[in-house]
């Protein structure tokens, strides 16, 4: 918010007059979900309007762009930024504890059956398999749960509360099929997905949705204009363009646009640049 909207924001007293305000502000933003009672989110902490799947940490103390969850393990917030790192995190975590399990199961086994020298090492020998195989274990199911969040194209909290857009609550809001939710969050270039490099698609402010009900708040665009991505003369938000990759998500072999339907989804207005997957509906 601008420092004249947050002064009219702390002026004003009835709830009502500060949702006039918020969508005043955001009327030109990419901002379609809502609370549960169908108001802008807003964080008061932070003085902004909240992006899509954008929540605020209350450990960090500030929103965080597409928030899964607060890890006291990484002492981190898991979000837009951090998220593929997180899911390699727990590969890689998974992969080592399988291994140690593994070729620590022989001299186990010697140890059950008496096998081994009495010597201290062989306690050592049955820690380190219980605390791999233990691990293994968790990892697994933390590991198994996050993939099956990838394939839908949700975060933990959306998961546990669907999120609420203006034609209601919608748990798959987001989801564009397995192959465009798994690369998402690891982006086009397979060569890149085992690697712990940031390629994850978008800016994380706005998302493309699977919706088909369109917003009325927000204003139409002309007919025959590529509603994907928005110049930042329209509106401010997000402050830079999609790179030519992250497009790629929006996009399909065939364009959006057929030839017998620009007339009449020009006359319709396509008012929703983040939802883009709507065209093909």
């Amino acid at each position: 918010l601008s420092y004249a909207d947050r002064e009219l924001l702390d002026r004003e007293e009835r709830s009502e007059a500060k949702q006039e305000i918020l969508r005043r502000v955001a009327k030109d933003l990419p901002v379609y979900t809502r609370t549960m009672s169908g108001a802008i989110r807003y964080c008061d902490r932070c003085q902004l309007v909240k992006p899509d799947r954008c929540h605020h940490c209350s450990v960090c103390d500030k929103c965080i762009l597409k928030m899964d969850h607060h890890c006291p393990w990484v002492n981190n917030c898991v979000g837009f930024s951090n998220y593929k790192f997180f899911l390699l995190f727990l590969a890689y975590s998974l992969m080592y504890c399988l291994f140690i399990a593994a070729t620590d199961l022989q001299y186990f086994i010697k140890f059950w059956t008496n096998g081994l020298p009495d010597t201290q090492a062989k306690f050592h020998i049955m820690f380190l398999f219980f605390a791999a195989a233990m691990f293994s274990v968790s990892l697994s199911s933390l590991f198994g749960y996050h993939c099956w969040l990838v394939s839908k194209n949700r975060s933990t909290l959306e998961a546990f509360r669907a999120p609420v857009f203006r034609h209601g609550s919608d748990k798959n809001g987001f989801s564009l099929g397995f192959s465009k939710n798994l690369r998402q969050v690891f982006g086009d270039e397979k060569k890149y997905w085992l690697l712990p490099v940031f390629t994850s698609l978008g800016d994380g402010c706005s998302f493309p949705t699977c919706l088909v009900n369109q917003d009325p708040e927000q204003p139409p665009t002309p007919a025959g204009l590529n509603t994907t991505v928005k110049s930042s003369d329209s509106h401010p938000f997000p402050p830079k363009p999609l790179r030519e990759s992250q497009s790629h998500l929006l996009t399909n072999a065939q364009s959006w646009m057929e030839a017998g339907g620009d007339e009449e989804k020009g006359k319709l207005g396509m008012n929703n640049p983040a939802m883009t997957i709507e065209n093909e509906t």
